[in-house]
């Protein structure tokens, strides 16, 4: 009979920030990738805009974003699968690979199967997601302009126009859905009465890069990864935070991603293995943010206290924002993607940082000053988180002061084991407890 601790070895596991994001996924997926072999780094939603920085013992860095964070494990790289939930990028993930080839990596490329049913998200579609923020002025949403949810939204639109990774194997289809692409730019800068600032994308030069892509990397069918689940444990690395979900997040300041664990969990469910996954919430210390949108426990006076070598203003996203801890919306973080299984704290660091700065938001008082609840809706109700962000952007938060040990408040708080505290930003800087 199997122990429980190997059972818990051969389970897939979720990793998902329960934050805006940023709060150290990278260098979880890394830790995790070092402490034994997996199958595979799937990722599950997302596309390009993803940045999980990981730095490695020796002082490597790299900035994950389509290619998995157990890239760099010690063991030798883990492969990477970008399963037909992820938005794909070739022309970031070329970039990405020269990259980690320049940090030792042979052959990049090698590691990654694609989804043939993913989204490809191209220069055209991340103009006119430039093209959209401009025009909202100062009211931008905080777009990373990587034209992830522009080739979403598209997709929904027109789904039998919309590239995907299959395509870029059959040039006949794949340039007429650019040409049309081409076409849906165009009227989208005629609507906005959007000049554009940058050249028109070369619909040729296009067609042979993808082309490229389909040669150099393996295109799979729905078949591969059920196979892949059936025979090694995986890591599913997802991209965002969970109060930036598109559905319980605060709208529009969302991505057009779902940030939850549902996607890991469907492509489980897919493969005949519902539940077959132990799930990781990720948090910091202090709760940031990246780009417009609600953010009760800002502070500004923390930033210069606690600044970030791998963050900084986006010249589309927008500032990277520091607050105290939001005890209230990483509680609501863990109740719209339905519990986790355990807790990762990073950052462990930033309260001696900050000098005795940092506190515990542990409630909210509305604009009238009377107590603000906050609870996920029922079901998809963009209207109603519309109606939410209005609060939030009026609401105040109830201050007090951060324990001693903030990781093992933390996860008594929230209930959780604690599954490892970092207090730098590699993994020789992670603390594993004691198993209970």
């Amino acid at each position: 009979m199997s122990t429980a601790a190997e059972r818990r070895a051969d389970q897939h596991v979720v990793v998902t920030d329960l934050g805006f994001g940023d709060a150290g996924k990278g260098v979880t997926v890394d830790l995790l990738c070092a402490r034994r072999r997996y199958g595979a780094v799937v990722r599950a939603n997302g596309g390009a805009q993803a940045a999980h920085n990981v730095v490695t013992p020796d002082g490597r860095h790299h900035t994950f974003a389509q290619f998995g964070a157990g890239t760099l494990a010690p063991g030798g790289p883990v492969p990477t699968h970008l399963s037909r939930f992820a938005v794909v990028d070739p022309f970031a993930l070329a970039a990405e690979a020269v990259h980690l080839a320049s940090l030792g990596i042979a052959d990049p490329f090698s590691l990654v199967t694609v989804d043939r049913r993913a989204l490809i998200a191209t220069p055209w579609h991340q103009a006119a997601n430039r093209a959209r923020e401009r025009a909202r002025g100062r009211g931008r949403h905080g777009s990373c302009g990587m034209g992830v949810g522009e080739a979403v939204a598209y997709s929904l639109a027109r789904p039998e126009d919309a590239p995907t990774v299959g395509d870029c194997a059959d040039p006949a289809v794949l340039r007429r859905k650019l040409r049309r692409l081409a076409d849906h730019l165009d009227a989208v800068r005629r609507t906005l009465g959007d000049a554009g600032d940058e050249e028109d994308p070369d619909p040729q030069e296009c067609l042979e890069a993808y082309l490229a892509f389909a040669r150099r990397v393996r295109l799979v069918d729905e078949e591969y990864l059920p196979r892949l689940l059936a025979r090694d444990p995986v890591v599913f690395e997802g991209a965002q935070g969970v109060l930036l979900d598109e559905w319980h997040g605060f709208h529009p300041y969302t991505t057009w991603s779902t940030t939850t664990t549902a996607n890991p969990l469907a492509l489980l469910a897919e493969a005949g293995r519902p539940g077959d996954a132990r799930r990781i919430g990720v948090l910091r210390t202090y709760t940031t943010r990246h780009g417009a949108g609600p953010f009760v426990s800002e502070d500004p006076e923390l930033a210069p206290l606690l600044t970030e070598r791998h963050n900084g203003t986006h010249p589309w996203q927008g500032a990277f924002r520091v607050g105290h801890l939001d005890l209230v919306a990483h509680r609501y973080a863990l109740e719209a993607t339905g519990g986790v299984d355990a807790l990762v704290v990073t950052h462990a660091d930033a309260p001696a940082r900050a000098h005795g700065r940092l506190r515990w938001c542990t409630a909210y008082t509305g604009a009238d000053g009377t107590p603000l609840a906050l609870s996920p809706g029922t079901s998809p109700d963009l209207d109603r988180q519309a109606r939410l962000t209005a609060a939030l952007e009026g609401a105040r938060p109830v201050l007090s002061a951060a324990p001693d040990d903030p990781a093992s408040a933390l996860a008594g708080a929230l209930g959780l084991p604690l599954e490892a505290v970092f207090s730098g930003p590699t993994r020789a800087d992670a603390r594993i407890p004691a198993a209970p």
